[in-house]
């Protein structure tokens, strides 16, 4: 089962990164060019929520069936901190990935309450934007490439 699922979250983040990578640029040129919010803008935000939570929820899966997590038991935190590897695949890439969700969570739920275009554009920028920079810091690129 690990297997099959760490190969579902491993393709599916290439697919959340692009979205959150065009939904960032999309919002920040939104912003800075001062266009009118239109429904493309509304689905690529809303695409962007979607894939991520989806991923969020792939990942919960993957760390509770994941043979990683038997380091706890058996070495106890300290354990994991003091193994870069471990406390990466633990403790920094879900806890960063969990922020990212949250944060496009927010910028999106924010961004329906606004009235205008540049507010709307302006929340998902910063939001959204957030949420990349996180999700860049803490991709296990040697695992990607």
């Amino acid at each position: 089962m690990y297997s099959t699922v760490f190969f579902i979250h491993s393709w599916w983040a290439y697919l959340v990164l692009l979205i959150l990578v065009i939904a960032s640029i999309n919002s920040l040129i939104g912003f800075f060019s001062k266009k009118e919010y239109s429904a493309t803008d509304f689905r690529i935000a809303l695409f962007t929520l979607i894939v991520s939570h989806i991923q969020l929820l792939i990942g919960l899966v993957l760390y509770f069936v994941s043979p990683y997590l038997n380091a706890f038991s058996e070495g106890g935190m300290g354990e994991v901190m003091k193994d870069s590897t471990l406390r990466l695949y633990l403790v920094e890439h879900p806890l960063m990935m969990i922020l990212a969700v949250v944060f496009i969570t927010v910028g999106y739920s924010k961004h329906k309450k606004k009235l205008t275009s540049r507010p709307k554009f302006k929340m998902l920028a910063i939001f959204y934007t957030l949420a990349l920079v996180f999700v860049l810091s803490r991709i296990p690129w040697s695992a990607w490439f």
